[in-house]
C-alpha cells in the first residue's frame, strides 16, 4: 500500500490534461461469453499504455463494482488519446472491432466513455492524508498553503486573466 502524505496537498498538471472516463456495465451476468472478453480487454490496454508512456497516458485508476466497472484516466492531451484509440497496431482498435462483432447492440454488456479537456485554471484539487491520487498522481503536487490554501485561491491563481469571473456592478 502506498504511504499517505499526512498534510494538505494540492496538485496541478501545468499544461492541462484530458480526463477520460471509460467503463462497462454488465447487463446480463449469465452471458459470460459477451462480457468476459470486454472485461479482459482493458487490462491489456492499460499494460500497453503503462509500458509506453510516450503514448500519452499519465495515470489511471480502476474502479471495480457490480454491475459497473470504470477506469479513470489522465492523458497528456486529446490528440494522443485519439491516436491511441485509432492505432491499428495498438490493443484498443482490435478490442473495439471484436466488441462490435461479438456484442454489438445486443444489450448483454454496455460500454461507455466520457472525455473532458481540462485547461490550466479550470480545475483544482485538494488531498488530505492521502497517497498520490488522481491529479496528484498524474501531475505535480504542492502543499496547499498561501495561494493554494483554498479552492477559490487555487482556481484564481491558475486561471488566465480573461477567464476570471466578471466583476460588473
Amino acid at each position: 500500500m502506498t504511504e499517505t502524505v499526512n498534510s494538505r496537498m494540492s496538485a496541478e498538471i501545468s499544461s492541462g490534461f484530458v480526463l477520460f472516463l471509460i467503463g462497462m456495465r454488465i447487463n446480463r451476468p449469465w452471458k459470460l461469453a459477451s462480457w468476459v472478453p470486454v472485461l479482459l480487454a482493458m487490462p491489456k490496454m492499460l499494460r500497453e499504455l503503462a509500458a509506453r508512456p510516450e503514448l500519452g497516458l499519465l495515470h489511471y485508476r480502476l474502479q471495480l463494482g457490480f454491475p459497473n466497472i470504470m477506469v479513470v484516466q489522465y492523458w497528456k492531451n486529446f490528440t494522443q488519446l485519439n491516436e491511441y484509440a485509432s492505432a491499428r497496431e495498438g490493443a484498443h482498435l482490435p478490442a473495439w472491432v471484436a466488441f462490435n462483432k461479438a456484442v454489438g447492440t445486443s444489450g448483454d454488456v454496455g460500454i461507455w466513455h466520457e472525455t473532458y479537456l481540462a485547461a490550466p485554471g479550470t480545475y483544482e484539487a485538494i488531498y488530505v492524508n492521502m497517497p498520490p491520487y488522481g491529479i496528484g498522481a498524474a501531475g505535480e503536487r504542492f502543499e496547499a498553503k498561501a495561494e493554494r490554501a483554498t479552492a477559490a485561491k487555487r482556481m484564481q491563481q491558475r486561471r488566465p486573466a480573461e477567464a476570471h469571473d466578471d466583476k460588473r456592478a
